[in-house]
């Protein structure tokens, strides 16, 4: 039987790791930005059981058109394509500006929602596995509690060369690498599609 697995994208993390390890120096983020479908199912032909990504949960902060007008352009454009694909949902919160434009605009809320989303979802048990992308240690308090719940399975992705989320003194939960390979068959150039 085919196992149902849900995708949950840190999509910051999952971006700005993969760019740092497998772009050249200096290319623009914009130049290379995943797409959370494919990643989803190239985790779902991964796993050791037949699989189907049934969900892709992506979560990303959104730029602000008054601070920001061709990012937030960019990042409303992204999600309006990705979101074609059914299983896609899209969480996405302002970005924070305090110290504009002195500091970066810093992502707020993220993480919390992935967490709540991870045990709801884990509660509700409507997939055979839970796989997060993300690098985020804030993240493993959640991983923890379900399997210590035993409330369902869990695993993680990383890109090559990124410690994966485990828990404490486990080779817990089984993780994916993906390399360079996988990298380069994921990744849109958004140049001038603006």
């Amino acid at each position: 039987m085919t196992e149902r697995v849900a995708v949950f994208l840190d999509f910051q993390n999952v971006h700005l790791s993969g760019h740092n390890v497998f772009e050249r120096y200096g290319a623009p983020l914009y130049s290379c930005v995943p797409d959370p479908s494919k990643i989803a199912d190239l985790i779902a032909k991964r796993r050791l059981r037949p699989s189907e990504a049934a969900a892709v949960r992506v979560y990303r902060g959104r730029p602000d058109p008054n601070h920001q007008r061709t990012p937030a352009a960019a990042n409303d454009a992204q999600a309006s394509r990705w979101e074609r694909d059914p299983r896609v949902h899209m969480v996405r919160r302002q970005l924070n500006y305090r110290g504009w434009p002195h500091n970066s605009p810093q992502e707020k809320g993220i993480d919390v929602a992935i967490a709540v989303d991870l045990l709801h979802l884990a509660f509700r048990k409507l997939y055979d596995a839970l796989v997060l992308f993300s690098s985020d240690t804030d993240l493993l308090p959640a991983l923890q509690t379900i399997t210590q719940l035993r409330l369902g399975h869990v695993e993680v992705a990383c890109w090559s060369g990124f410690k994966p989320l485990r828990i404490a003194n486990t080779r817990l939960p089984y993780c994916h690498f993906l390399n360079e390979e996988d990298w380069l068959g994921v990744v849109e150039d958004w140049t001038g599609k603006i």
